[in-house]
């Protein structure tokens, strides 16, 4: 199984743009520390990324990247966007 764990706001803003998405777009807004922490909030680019770095779960994932692209590979077929 292939595992990227993203160690710096930087390597995950990276990838961000390489989605195409805003930080928000990858938060799952049904985890539980979503809704404990974040719910109703309007945050900032930089704090939902602070915020995925913090706690990992509220991430969108698997995320596979490619060389100038990355997919959220959910569903699968997704991954084909990278060929």
């Amino acid at each position: 199984m292939l595992k990227r764990i993203f160690n710096t706001s930087n390597e995950l803003s990276k990838t961000i743009q390489l989605l195409g998405y805003n930080a928000e777009d990858l938060i799952r807004k049904n985890e539980a520390i979503f809704k404990e922490k974040y719910k109703g909030k309007s945050l900032r680019e930089t704090e939902w990324v602070a915020a995925m770095i913090e706690h990992p779960k509220l991430m969108e994932r698997p995320i596979v990247i490619g060389e100038k692209k990355a997919v959220v590979a959910r569903p699968a077929e997704k991954l084909l966007e990278l060929l």
